[in-house]
């Protein structure tokens, strides 16, 4: 081995550190040509183009695990926000039974009734199915509380007439079944600077923190009070359907928008 091939190696003399044998087989291992200058010679280099598609068609590179980008257009990087919509919480409904009942005969004889004539001059009566309560006067009239929806109110009122027919009151009828009012609630989602809100509207809005925690803002049309609080959350009460519950928060919703804290 010459000098200049063992200096290549890093090897100063046949006497280096790999010395006797294992000098041997290391030479036919790397074999090196004296007095040659190819050992020195960089292996060619395929040009970037065939380079780049012989990684591509590499089993290391299989074209499955390359990213893919996804174009982002304007409807996927603007989103609308979202309006929430009122949900309907209690509806109070009227009805007459077109007769005078008992209001103690019914206490007794009924499943799920109350009556404390010192407290309250009504029988207090209830059901599962929908769930309710309604209230119930020596005159015939009843109030029907706790329903979702107006269908289930009136169901529930013909279910409470006809608790009272077979308990002893033939002459029970179900009429004049009105809604009363429709109990709705809905949260925005951000703080609410109330203090600026009565100010701004202060026609419409009541504020006193000391007694009650929320504003009341009476809108005309429809005609609805609605009780803002700085939560977030609006109770809409005093409609006579749910449009009007509708109608009444997309009304007061940009108001709010605009005191947003």
């Amino acid at each position: 081995m010459s000098e200049f091939s063992a200096s290549i190696y890093g090897v100063e003399s046949e006497t280096s550190l790999l010395g006797g044998g294992r000098m041997d087989a290391y030479l036919h291992m790397t074999p090196v040509y004296e007095n040659s200058m190819s050992n020195l010679a960089v292996p060619l280099t395929p040009l970037t183009e065939e380079r780049d598609m012989e990684k591509w068609e590499s089993p290391i590179f299989p074209p499955s695990i390359l990213p893919q980008v996804i174009p982002q257009t304007s409807a996927s990087v603007f989103q609308p926000p979202v309006i929430p919509e009122p949900i309907v919480q209690n509806i109070v409904s009227t009805c007459s039974l077109d007769c005078k009942v008992d209001l103690k005969h019914i206490a007794l004889h009924a499943r799920n009734a109350e009556y404390n004539p010192k407290r309250f001059a009504a029988v207090i009566m209830r059901i599962r199915e929908p769930r309710t309560t309604a209230l119930l006067f020596a005159s015939g009239k009843m109030v029907i509380t706790g329903a979702k929806s107006e269908e289930l109110s009136r169901l529930a009122a013909r279910k409470y007439a006809r608790i009272i027919q077979k308990i002893g009151f033939a002459d029970v009828k179900f009429k004049e079944f009105k809604l009363q009012n429709i109990v709705g609630s809905v949260d925005v989602k951000f703080p609410i600077q109330l203090e600026g809100l009565c100010i701004t509207h202060a026609q419409f809005s009541t504020y006193e923190p000391e007694l009650f925690p929320g504003l009341i803002y009476r809108m005309v049309k429809p005609r609805v009070v609605l009780l803002i609080f700085v939560s977030g959350k609006i109770v809409i009460t005093g409609a006579k359907n749910r449009q009007d519950i509708e109608e009444a928060f997309h009304q007061i919703y940009p108001i709010v928008k605009g005191f947003k804290k």
